[in-house]
C-alpha cells in the first residue's frame, strides 16, 4: 500500500501514529466520535473540544495516565517488587558501574551540554562514546543524538526527501512514522514482515533514492525482522537497508551486538543502524551507525543533530560505563533472553526474539484490568492499546531483564494467574 506522507498522521492526543487502513481507521473513531465546527463565529473556549475527546477516548478504555515511578516498595511490602514493565532489560540503568560513569561525566562536565553539538555539545565523551558503540555494533562510524526517536528522525529525514521512496513497515515505531512524514519522500507502507510487498514497492519504481526501513526487534510484538530477505531485496533494487536495532542492541547475538550482527549485515555499506542508550543501556540518548560517509552527511544536514542541544555528558558516561560493563559481562544477553522464554512459556505467548514478551489480550478494557490486577500483586506490566497496537491487540507487553531471578518469576505467575494470562 502506498501512501502520501500526510495520511499517516497521528491520531490527535496519541503517541503513535499505526500505519495500516484497518488500524488508522478504527482508532480514529474515538477522535472523530465528536462533532467538529465547521465554520462560523469564534467558539467562547476554542479548545473546548478537549474535554469532548477526553471523554471519548475515556469511554473507549483508552486514556493515558501518569503513574510515578517509586524508588522502592514501601515498609509492608506494597507496591511494585518486580518490574517488568521498563527497558532495561540488562538491569543497568541502576548498576553502581554505570551510575559511577555518569556521575563522574556529571561531576566533570556539568549538568547538560550547554549546547547544540556542532556549537559547544560535543565532549570528549560524544566521541568516545560514538567510537565505542560503533566497535560493539560493528560500522565503521556512529553519531550521537539526545534520544532514539531523534536519531530516527534525523537519520531518515537526513537521508531521503522529495522524490525519493521510503518503505516502512506496517509495525514500525512512531519515531519512523514521523520521519517517514517529515522526509517528504513518497512511503509505501509494507505488510509486517513481507518481503514480497517490500519487492513489489520497489520494483514500482518511480523513484530517484530508496531507503527499506525496519525494526530489527519490534517494540510491540517481539517478533524479529526478516534482516536477511529484506537486504537481499534491498540490494537487487539499488536500495539502503536502515534498521532500527532499539530492542536489539545489547539483547541478540552472544555479546549483545544486535540482530544486524547476528545476521552477518553490519557494516555493510547498504546498511545503516539506528540505536537507542535508553533500553539495554539503561540510560538516554541515540545514534545513527553507518559509514564515515553517512555520518558526515548526517552532521551537515540532520536536524535534530543540527539544531537539538546535545546529549548530556551524564548521559554519555553512564553509556560509556553500561557498553563496558556488557562487553566485561557476556553472559547478560543470554541471560535476558533466558528470562523472556520463561516470561512467554508462563503466558502462553510466542516465543519472543529479544527481551519483548507480547501477551495479547482484545479489547482495551480487560488488558487494563489485567495490568493492574499485576500491579496489585506487585507485578509492572505495559499495557498497550490502540493506536499504539491495532484495534483489537489490546496486550500486556512484558519486558524481561536479565536481573530478575526465580523468585520474582514465582511472583510474576501469582500475578498472572490472578489476571487470568497464566497458561500453566
Amino acid at each position: 500500500m502506498t501512501v502520501d506522507n500526510a495520511a499517516a498522521a497521528m491520531v490527535p492526543g496519541t503517541d503513535i501514529a499505526p500505519q495500516t487502513a484497518t488500524s488508522v481507521a478504527k482508532s480514529t473513531t474515538v477522535a472523530k466520535s465528536t462533532a467538529e465546527p465547521t465554520g462560523g463565529p469564534p467558539a467562547a473556549d476554542p479548545l473546548a473540544w478537549l474535554a469532548d475527546h477526553a471523554r471519548a477516548r475515556e469511554a473507549a478504555g483508552l486514556r493515558r495516565r501518569l503513574h510515578p515511578r517509586a524508588l522502592a516498595p514501601t515498609a509492608d511490602g506494597a507496591g511494585v517488587r518486580v518490574d517488568l514493565a521498563s527497558n532495561d532489560y540488562l538491569g543497568l540503568g541502576g548498576h553502581p558501574t554505570v551510575v559511577e560513569g555518569a556521575a563522574r561525566a556529571l561531576r566533570a562536565w556539568g549538568t547538560g551540554s550547554t549546547g547544540s553539538r556542532l556549537v559547544t555539545g560535543t565532549t570528549a565523551l560524544h566521541g568516545e562514546l560514538e567510537a565505542a558503540l560503533a566497535d560493539h555494533v560493528g560500522f565503521a562510524a556512529a553519531l550521537v543524538f539526545s534520544s532514539g526517536y531523534t536519531a530516527n528522525l534525523g537519520c531518515l529525514t537526513g537521508l531521503a526527501g522529495p522524490g525519493d521512496l521510503i518503505v516502512s513497515d506496517a509495525l514500525n515505531h512512531a519515531s519512523i512514522v514521523d520521519a517517514c512524514r517529515l522526509s517528504r519522500a513518497r512511503v509505501a507502507i509494507t505488510p509486517h514482515g513481507d518481503v514480497a510487498a517490500v519487492a513489489a514497492a520497489l520494483a514500482a519504481g518511480g523513484w530517484r533514492r530508496a531507503l527499506v526501513v525496519t525494526e530489527s526487534v519490534f517494540s510491540a510484538d517481539g517478533d524479529a525482522a526478516p534482516l536477511t530477505e529484506l537486504h537481499s531485496t534491498a540490494r537487487a533494487h539499488g536500495a539502503v537497508l536502515v534498521v532500527d536495532e532499539a530492542h536489539g542492541l545489547g539483547v541478540v547475538s552472544p555479546t549483545g551486538r544486535g540482530v544486524l550482527a547476528a545476521a552477518g549485515l553490519a557494516g555493510q555499506p547498504d546498511v545503516v543502524a539506528t540505536v537507542t542508550l535508553s533500553k539495554a543501556l539503561g540510560g538516554q540518548g541515540g545514534a545513527v551507525l553507518g559509514t564515515t560517509a553517512v555520518r558526515e552527511h548526517l552532521i551537515d544536514t540532520a536536524r535534530t543533530f543540527i539544531f537539538d542541544t546535545g546529549l548530556a555528558p551524564a548521559s554519555a558516561g553512564g553509556a560509556l560505563a553500561a557498553l563496558a560493563h556488557l562487553r566485561a559481562h557476556p553472559e547478560l544477553p543470554a541471560a535476558v533472553r533466558h528470562r523472556a522464554d520463561e516470561l512467554a512459556a508462563l503466558t502462553g505467548a510466542p516465543r519472543p526474539a529479544g527481551a519483548v514478551v507480547s501477551v495479547v489480550v482484545g479489547e482495551p478494557e480487560p488488558a487494563v484490568a489485567a495490568a493492574a490486577i499485576c500491579r496489585a500483586h506487585g507485578v509492572a506490566v505495559g499495557c498497550f492499546r490502540p493506536p499504539t497496537v491495532p484495534a483489537d491487540t489490546s496486550r500486556l507487553r512484558l519486558a524481561a531483564r536479565a536481573d530478575l531471578s526465580d523468585a520474582d518469576l514465582a511472583l510474576a505467575a501469582e500475578a498472572f494467574a490472578a489476571a487470568g494470562v497464566l497458561a500453566r
